[in-house]
């Protein structure tokens, strides 16, 4: 069954995991994301602050939460702000558990902070040909100057040098490239910790590229993947981009490789072999008290970012040639799209029957409204927002794509069809419609296929993988 895949707690080319009720080791532990920026990164930000809120309710530091470490640029005065809206949405329990590397580099007198300054190599001089952007602090000194790398996604692995300044704000040293510089704070945040365990859940590709030969034996790295790892047509055999030719090299290097789904580590293992500790932890959905009595009959509704891939304009065409009497959809997000999609509504002549109804702050409430949810993605990594709309008893109709769609919609709640064919997607969308003894059928049984994905289950998984790599000897 799905559901036991979803909570799969045998790592490939492990021995069989610890059971989850032992709990969670004794450590200290760090959550490590590139950025977390509100409203940006959509799914990616929403996983990862669930994660770190799942390990305070299990009661990580006392109840306040693994620290959350960002590596972003800006200015403390915008991850103040970040911080401030994540508390008041709830997805932070302690807002000082999230750090940022750039906040703590300035001294408070001028120039980079001590840590920082300790660490520069004062024999490395930086290339004069290369831009630097130079950072400075609220009374405009400068602490560090960053290699800009313009149109390059390999920016992170440069070896051009971070350059480090003193108080009088001449440049005192240098660091070698960005993963000088993640480290060595890496290594002043983990000083504070003595020879107590450190459990890290890197939740970033590129971090995990600059920290996989971290070899303190207090560390334990798990690295949690978020995405797609294959490109079109995404296929398990599909070509990928070098960023994850790269990144499966050094795979075998992490004490654990944590899989949103069981479907997607199946095929990197057939693909890749199982040198690495492969394992399965789905990402938490919390649980919705849904409203029934706001359904409207005949609503269809898409649900996300307006992009390429998302493929709207197959769910637009479908549901004009489903041409069910009383129907409408309404298309709720924003995007690069938008003024594309725009012109296909018109196009097609559908103003009085297809809305871009824009963003909303209450998706909640649009899937309690929507008869139906219907996604035409072309591929997918979690599969957050399905999950969410069966946790409102609203069915789905999605193409059968990679990853994880499958994984849910095929224990019920929902119909697939096959990706990119948009008769099928029509077909299926007038059948639904049309039948509402079906629909209901499916309404009914949706919560209970969503509860894969609770947090419970998933806390289960994480804590068992957590335990197998904080016994096991490190992987570096």
């Amino acid at each position: 069954m799905a559901l036991d895949r979803a909570s799969d707690r045998v790592g490939v080319g492990s021995a069989l995991l610890p059971d989850a009720a032992s709990g969670l080791p004794d450590a200290e532990y760090l959550v490590l994301s590139s950025r977390l920026i509100p409203g940006l990164d959509g799914g990616y930000t929403i996983a990862t602050l669930a994660r770190a809120r799942q390990l305070a309710g299990a009661g990580v530091a006392e109840g306040v939460g693994p620290q959350l470490l960002t590596f972003d640029p800006g200015t403390p005065a915008e991850h103040a702000e970040h911080r401030r809206t994540f508390a008041e949405q709830g997805a932070l329990v302690d807002p000082s558990r999230m750090r940022n590397l750039f906040d703590e580099a300035a001294a408070p007198g001028g120039g980079a902070a001590d840590w920082l300054r300790a660490t520069a190599d004062r024999a490395v001089s930086p290339d004069p040909d290369i831009e630097y952007r130079v950072l400075t602090d609220a009374e405009g000194r400068p602490f560090a100057a960053l290699p800009v790398i313009p149109g390059n996604p390999d920016w992170h692995l440069t070896e051009e040098p971070v350059l480090v300044y003193d108080a009088a704000g001449e440049v005192a040293g240098a660091l070698h490239g960005f993963r000088g510089l993640y480290r060595a704070w890496l290594e002043h945040v983990t000083a504070a910790f003595g020879d107590r365990r450190i459990i890290v859940i890197c939740e970033s590709r590129q971090l995990g590229e600059l920290i996989a030969d971290w070899s303190d034996p207090r560390v334990r790295i798990l690295h949690t993947i978020h995405t797609m790892h294959v490109e079109a047509p995404y296929t398990p055999d599909a070509s990928m981009n070098t960023l994850w030719t790269r990144w499966f090299r050094l795979a075998d290097r992490f004490d654990a490789v944590i899989w949103p789904t069981a479907t997607q580590r199946d095929d990197v293992v057939a693909r890749f072999g199982s040198a690495a500790f492969h394992s399965v932890v789905p990402n938490p959905i919390a649980p919705v008290v849904p409203r029934a009595e706001l359904r409207e009959d005949g609503l269809v509704v898409v649900l996300g970012r307006l992009a390429p891939g998302k493929r709207v304009d197959h769910a637009i065409r479908a549901f004009l040639a489903a041409d069910v009497p009383g129907s409408r959809m309404e298309i709720w997000g924003g995007g690069p799209e938008q003024q594309r999609l725009t012109a296909v509504i018109e196009e097609l002549g559908a103003g009085d029957r297809v809305v871009l109804a824009g963003y909303s702050d209450s998706p909640g409430t649009v899937l309690d409204r929507a008869s139906l949810l219907v996604t035409s993605t072309a591929f997918e990594g979690q599969p957050l927002g399905v999950v969410e709309a069966l946790l409102h008893g609203t069915p789905v109709l999605s193409y059968d794509v990679r990853y994880g769609i499958r994984d849910v919609l095929e224990q019920g709640g929902g119909v697939l069809v096959p990706s990119g064919d948009v008769d099928a997607l029509g077909v299926a969308m007038r059948q639904l419609l049309t039948d509402s003894d079906r629909l209901e059928a499916l309404s009914i049984e949706a919560p209970s296929v969503a509860a894969a994905w609770s947090p419970q289950r998933s806390l289960d998984a994480l804590t068992a993988v957590i335990a197998a790599a904080a016994s096991a000897p490190p992987r570096r």
